[in-house]
């Protein structure tokens, strides 16, 4: 008995210590229970879909709304969300149909129904605002909705269409509660999405909270997540650095961001090509000074990118010669073959053809309240002003006033960045230089048109290389805008957030719900 018994003891002292080393192992009592906090510059211009085409209300869109179909991070063709099955109808990709699912409600209850879609799209249409996606949309017809049936009919073929859906231009709103012929106005959400916008004070904070309601292409949805808004990198790099803010994306400080190291223990980097670009735009109307198309070539026969790719960016970005960047389909470089160095008296040459008076006064617009864009704009201005040839007016304005004022013509030359809304070349020919572009600078070209409905007939996008480089060349020869670089992407996180290589893909999407606490 006294063997068995030191035996039993024996055995209950390993499981006492055993148990201590694993309440030792478990998460302690003061875990982080407070919402993941994302900091970022991107600005929210509008809570109303139909009323924005931007980076940073789009990246809310794809968390409170819902579209019929979704990107998966780095897919190239979209999935089923909101939709049960989608496709084109017969072989002229004219009519796409797709069948709702049956468990879906907004997230104040109400159920969604083939009504709400059809409403959603061709409201957003309507309204047709100058900073709208509307553009994304120019050959749609009409929306037929039939029970849980939704058909688009197009006007003509357009391969690219279910990619458009999946953006924020296909969001699907409460038809109830978003007025039919105006905005939204106010500070609510009433959508579908994986989460719940619980609270927002524009320009400060937005406050997310799981979406119990939602059923769509997750399994499940995330946790708490707290979104602060910043004017300028160097504010957002303050937050971070005082612990304010777990996550950062778009964007810390160029000189920040070049000192980042991937293998620091104390931090998460994802480093990661992006198509994100920005271009030197020119309002070609009748009357301004880049009317005439010699003196936009003038501009690109001085541009110097080497200087903003080193001195303002520190290397977080490469030039770009082209209007596709690379890595997509049609990428070449028109801008290199034509310019490819700076050549001050070609440009005399080409203004005096112009037949006009040196120096050409001009304003130029940019996004205020930034130091980077402050240093980009005077680099630029620098390069210019030393031929002799301009006289620029820099007119830093608030990004939201700034989009309404370009898209009104109130400045002669502007810089827009620019993010795919879909991984297809189209995002970077018909919304900047197709009819009706997004840029809204006047400029057309029947060519130009011709080229880009013929890449949408192609359901095979490989088939459209050819076209692509051609409407490039187009672009090269008439300059209505000035490629000037092609950015990486950087999201940096604390050790204890898991999660955040996939929080971006370089798109608009932003997938908060893959933001966790370890």
């Amino acid at each position: 008995m006294r063997s068995i018994r030191t035996w039993i003891l024996a055995i209950f002292a390993v499981l006492v210590i055993a148990g201590v080393v694993a309440w030792q192992l478990l998460p302690s009592g003061e875990v982080n229970k407070n919402p993941i906090a994302v900091g970022t510059t991107d600005e929210v211009t509008s809570l109303d879909p139909a009323g924005a085409y931007d980076a940073g209300s789009w990246a809310m869109y794809s968390n409170v709304y819902q579209s019929l179909l979704t990107f998966k991070s780095g897919a190239t063709v979209p999935e089923l969300d909101a939709a049960e099955s989608c496709g084109f109808i017969g072989l002229k990709l004219q009519t796409y149909q797709c069948k709702l699912r049956d468990d879906l409600s907004f997230s104040n209850g109400r159920k969604i129904t083939a009504a709400d879609v059809k409403y959603s799209i061709e409201r957003m249409v309507r309204i047709k605002t100058d900073v709208g996606p509307w553009v994304l949309f120019p050959s749609l017809k009409n929306v037929v909705a039939d029970g849980r049936t939704v058909t688009f009919n197009l006007s003509k073929r357009d391969a690219t269409f279910p990619q458009k859906l999946a953006t924020g231009a296909g969001s699907i709103v409460d038809r109830e509660m978003y007025p039919a012929d105006k905005l939204r106005s106010g500070n609510s959400v009433d959508g579908s999405g994986p989460y719940i916008l619980k609270s927002y004070r524009p320009g400060a904070v937005a406050a997310f909270v799981p979406n119990p309601l939602y059923r769509g292409a997750l399994t499940k949805t995330g946790v708490p997540v707290t979104v602060r808004y910043f004017k300028e990198s160097e504010a957002l790099l303050a937050a971070w650095k005082s612990g304010q803010v777990d996550v950062t994306h778009r964007q810390l400080p160029p000189a920040t961001l070049a000192e980042l190291n991937p293998g620091d223990p104390d931090l998460r980097v994802t480093e990661a090509d992006s198509a994100e670009i920005r271009n030197l735009v020119f309002n070609v109307r009748a009357g301004t000074p880049f009317a005439d198309k010699k003196v936009r070539q003038a501009i690109a026969s001085i541009i110097d990118r080497g200087p903003l790719v080193t001195d303002i960016y520190k290397s977080t970005i490469e030039p770009l010669y082209s209007l596709i960047p690379q890595g997509y389909i049609g990428h070449s470089t028109p801008f290199f073959d034509a310019y490819p160095e700076p050549d001050t008296a070609r440009a005399k040459k080409l203004m005096q053809e112009a037949g006009v008076q040196t120096p050409l006064h001009f304003t130029f617009g940019y996004r205020g309240g930034d130091e980077t864009y402050e240093k980009e704009t005077e680099e630029l201005r620098r390069q210019l002003e030393a031929t002799g040839l301009f006289k620029v007016s820099a007119k830093p304005v608030e990004w939201k006033k700034f989009q309404k004022e370009y898209a009104a013509g109130k400045f002669d030359a502007y810089t827009v960045g620019w993010l795919p809304d879909y991984p297809d070349p189209d995002t970077f020919s018909q919304p900047l230089v197709g009819r009706d572009s997004s840029l809204h600078n006047g400029y057309s070209s029947k060519k130009i048109d011709a080229l880009i409905s013929a890449t949408l007939q192609y359901s095979d996008r490989s088939r459209t290389s050819m076209d692509y480089k051609e409407l490039q060349a187009l672009v090269g020869e008439d300059v209505p805008l000035v490629p000037l670089w092609q950015k990486k992407d950087y999201v940096v996180s604390t050790t204890d957030v898991s999660g955040s290589q996939y929080l971006s893909d370089g798109t608009g999407i932003w997938r908060l719900w893959e933001l966790r606490r370890l």
